[in-house]
């Protein structure tokens, strides 16, 4: 083709795409689902900071949070544990996840946790009740008489459960896990954070947690998953105690799929989430992707 006229065809061809992304919604829209991350994986000095450029990095607090939703941010509350101990979730994780919410013009942020030891020790210990309060968040203890029974019709291990009802009745639902060494089910990270809204005895379910916890995510699907390794607990867990344990990452993962966070959680570990059974189930029941290299990951210092 001759010089002259090529230019002048490659000019009209690139008007014609930038007319095209300045008047098709539809355009933009696919152009910036392709190039968002799965996995915001962040790292910084400051918890503020790196939460907040993790969701902003996978679509903004915005894209998940809309105006007078009621939000559930379900962290781990469940030791008697300081924040230095890395048992629960740090509590400026959920502060600013809160703040996150009512910047999005939420209507309500709840934040609870079913405990493992006493919940008053375990909502003040942990730090989480004071910070979630101060950035607004209607802070409760369970009550026993608010879990219904939820059916679980394609469940492999359990058919059905009890689930705390302001799960069941949330507009949105965040799941805000720390990570850590567990003695049964090697870690817990996002999946197994759920058993914190179960009713009964969820002990139970250890004996084919693999399969159990699966069977929950069928029915609890988190808009958004962030998960906390400001700190992680090294062994002990889930409780441990002993500071020599804990290593300081100063590190958050946020994305949608929590089979996909929990892959990449078990990194942090010297894992696979092929080696943690629960995540392999999942996968293998199309309930998120376990393969890190098929993910578009974004690392960022903030």
């Amino acid at each position: 083709m001759e010089r002259r006229a090529f230019l002048r065809n490659s000019a009209g061809a690139l008007g014609g795409l930038a007319a095209l992304e300045a008047f098709s919604p539809l355009f933009n829209l696919n152009a910036a689902q392709a190039a968002r991350p799965d996995l915001a994986v962040v790292h910084g000095a400051s918890i503020d900071k790196i939460v907040r450029a993790a969701v902003d990095a996978i679509g903004g607090i915005k894209r998940f949070i809309s105006k007078g939703d009621v939000v559930v941010i379900k962290p781990n509350i469940g030791w008697d544990r300081t924040p230095e101990q890395a048992a629960n979730t740090n509590p400026e994780v959920v502060s600013t996840l809160v703040k996150l919410c009512f910047e999005a013009s939420a209507k309500k942020v709840k934040v609870f946790d079913r405990t493992c030891d006493d919940s008053r020790r375990c909502y003040v210990q942990s730090g989480i009740e004071a910070a979630a309060k101060a950035a607004g968040a209607e802070v409760s203890h369970i009550d026993d008489k608010k879990f219904r029974e939820v059916s679980i019709p394609n469940g492999t291990a359990i058919k059905s459960w009890p689930i705390y009802t302001d799960i069941l009745e949330a507009d949105k639902l965040i799941n805000a896990p720390i990570a850590k060494h567990h003695g049964r089910g090697k870690l817990t990270m996002a999946l197994k954070n759920w058993m914190g809204v179960m009713g009964n005895d969820r002990g139970r379910i250890h004996q084919n947690l693999e399969a159990a916890l699966a069977d929950l995510a069928l029915i609890i699907k988190p808009c958004l998953t962030v998960l906390d390794a400001v700190r992680i607990l090294t062994a002990h867990g889930p409780k441990g105690g002993d500071l020599n344990d804990v290593k300081r990452l100063d590190t958050v993962i946020a994305g949608v799929d929590q089979v996909a966070v929990d892959a990449y959680g078990a990194t942090l570990f010297g894992l696979k989430g092929e080696d943690l059974g629960y995540v392999k189930e999942s996968a293998d029941r199309g309930l998120g992707k376990m393969d890190l290299s098929k993910l578009n990951i974004k690392k960022i210092e903030a």
